[in-house]
C-alpha cells in the first residue's frame, strides 16, 4: 500500500467495509466468503487483509468499547462509575448527526443472524468485562489471581447495565427515532442506571 495517500486508503477500506456488509445482509455471513468480498469490492484478498485481519472484522471492526480505560483514565478523586456516567452523557449529547443508521441498523441485524458474530461479540464483551476487572481491582496482570470477587462483580454488573443501555438505543433507532431523539431519551436511561450501580456500590 506505498504510494497511496491517507485519504485513499480510508475510501478503500470503507468501500471493502460497505460491500461486505451487503454481501452479509443479502446471503448472510457464513455463506460469504472473503474471496468473493474481495471480488465484488475489486481488490486482491492480500489488500482486502491488509484492512482487516479476518472476516469477522469486516463486521465487528470499530465495536469494541475500551471500558477499561474510560475508567483507568479518570480524573483524580473521580469514581470509577461517575466516570462511566459522565460518559455515556457526553456520548448522548454529542451524537455525530452523519451517523448512518440504515447502515448500523443492517450491521446490527447481520450480527444477530450469524453465529460466528454473535459467538464473537460475546468474546469481546467479556474480554472488556475482564478488562475492566483489572482496572477496578488494581490488578496490573491478567495471570494474578484476584484474592476476592468484588471487581469481577462490580464488573459484571456495569458492563451487563451498559449493554441494556446500548439494546434500548439501539431498538430505538430501530423502531424509527431519530438519532437525535433516541440521544435525548438515552440520557435519563443513563442516569437511571448509574443511580441505580451507586447506590449498590456505594461508589
Amino acid at each position: 500500500m506505498v504510494g497511496v495517500s491517507k485519504e485513499k486508503k480510508a475510501q478503500r477500506r470503507k468501500h471493502i467495509g460497505d460491500t461486505a456488509l451487503r454481501l452479509f445482509a443479502e446471503r448472510g455471513f457464513e455463506a460469504v466468503t472473503v474471496n468473493e468480498i474481495a471480488e465484488a469490492a475489486g481488490v486482491a484478498k492480500v489488500t482486502l487483509f491488509n484492512y482487516f485481519p479476518n472476516k469477522e472484522a469486516l463486521v465487528l471492526d470499530g465495536v469494541e468499547e475500551d471500558i477499561a480505560g474510560v475508567v483507568g483514565c479518570r480524573r483524580r478523586g473521580q469514581t470509577p462509575l461517575r466516570a462511566l456516567r459522565e460518559h455515556y452523557l457526553l456520548f448522548a449529547e454529542h451524537l455525530e448527526a452523519e451517523v448512518d443508521i440504515p447502515e448500523l441498523m443492517t450491521r446490527m441485524k447481520v450480527i444477530i443472524a450469524s453465529p460466528t458474530l454473535t459467538a464473537a461479540m460475546q468474546e469481546i464483551q467479556y474480554g472488556q468485562r475482564a478488562a475492566l476487572a483489572m482496572v477496578l481491582s488494581g490488578r496490573d496482570t491478567w495471570h494474578l489471581p484476584a484474592d476476592d470477587l468484588t471487581a469481577d462483580l462490580m464488573a459484571a454488573q456495569i458492563t451487563a447495565t451498559i449493554l441494556l443501555l446500548q439494546e434500548a438505543f439501539f431498538d430505538r433507532l430501530a423502531g424509527g427515532m431519530g438519532l437525535r431523539e433516541a440521544g435525548e431519551s438515552l440520557r435519563p436511561d443513563v442516569d437511571r442506571a448509574f443511580d441505580l450501580l451507586e447506590r449498590g456500590h456505594g461508589t
